[in-house]
């Protein structure tokens, strides 16, 4: 992949992190299935989430202490360093169809809010909001009108991409919608940066494209491919989490709780592996999960892919190489 710039730096917070996903786009150097995905010019400070394990994970990966275990709604937020961008993919389970659908009526659902505060306070030039594709279907899209609306009354340009991610070359039926959201006094002067192209639409990879060099593997020689769920299938219908995949397609939606209902491979009699599972999400192999299967698929299932998190991160990145010298002190 074509390598950006990498001076300057521009600092970057993450709020609700889980396990790195979006993280890891945003930093790149990583390899997945022998491609090497370049390292963007973005230096995370700091990274908050409020679950431990999923902090064990990050930290795993990216080095102790970079990662802090954290409720982001008892911070104070003055207190939090002040970057160039706020990266945070607000948590989703009060808007996924699987979820209970509390929407904006729970405390959870209005965890973006969060971000809010960090805006007010420390003004960042650009912030990247993440979430799943069911929130624009809420309430007729009052849900996701109202959340756009918040964003852009803390002083912010928004627009909403939507990314069906077979179409950004990832191996998995998953749409996800990211809020890019530039200071007004920017986005006057540069509009917004360019949303990625979608250059697998017309060829999609596959199941087998993904995970097809695993199939021999039966042990953690590559990590977590030894690890997989038992259960048996329903006994009656095809449920959730039942399905085989298809080996010339996409996979199914990696889901964050299957309640180990993880679904088939596509050839073998059994469900997917955990690594298997992290590959279709665009991990690379050297990142590793070490609890249960059950919390290690949850992690993988909440993360945002990688390599999708990349290109996002690629556009930001050439955005503001292009507005290098823009006043980023609170505007005036």
């Amino acid at each position: 992949m074509a390598a950006n710039k990498i001076k300057p730096l521009y600092s970057v917070v993450s709020y609700f992190c889980g396990c790195g996903g979006l993280d890891l786009g945003f930093r790149g150097n990583f390899r997945y299935h022998d491609e090497k995905y370049s390292k963007l010019p973005f230096d995370i400070k700091v990274a908050y989430d409020n679950e431990p394990r999923c902090i064990k994970t990050y930290n795993d990966y990216f080095g102790e202490g970079r990662g802090i275990a954290q409720d982001v709604t008892q911070l104070d937020v003055s207190k939090v360093e002040k970057a160039d961008v706020l990266i945070g993919g607000f948590p989703c389970q009060e808007f996924s169809s699987c979820g209970p659908l509390g929407g904006l009526e729970t405390e959870r659902g209005r965890l973006y809010e969060t971000l809010i505060t960090y805006m007010n306070h420390h003004h960042p030039r650009i912030v990247v909001g993440e979430n799943v594709i069911n929130l624009e279907r809420m309430d007729n899209g009052a849900v996701l009108k109202k959340i756009t609306d918040d964003l852009s009354n803390a002083g912010y340009k928004v627009e909403v991409w939507k990314m069906f991610a077979p179409d950004y070359g990832i191996p998995q039926r998953r749409t996800r919608l990211i809020f890019m959201c530039v200071r007004n006094d920017i986005f006057e002067k540069y509009g917004f940066p360019q949303k990625p192209a979608a250059k697998f639409t017309k060829n999609h990879r596959s199941i087998e494209w993904a995970i097809g060099d695993l199939i021999g593997i039966t042990d953690n020689s590559i990590p977590n491919q030894g690890d997989y769920f038992g259960a048996s299938r329903a006994k009656k219908g095809n449920g959730q989490g039942d399905e085989s995949n298809k080996k010339d397609l996409p996979a199914y939606t990696i889901r964050a709780n299957p309640k180990s209902r993880v679904q088939f491979h596509y050839s073998l009699n059994r469900r997917l592996t955990v690594r298997e599972c992290a590959r279709i999400q665009t991990f690379p192999d050297d990142f590793a999960f070490s609890f249960s299967k059950t919390v290690n698929i949850s992690q993988i299932g909440n993360a945002v892919p990688p390599v999708l998190a990349h290109l996002v991160a690629t556009s930001v990145a050439n955005y503001l190489n292009q507005i290098e010298g823009v006043d980023t002190n609170e505007p005036k």
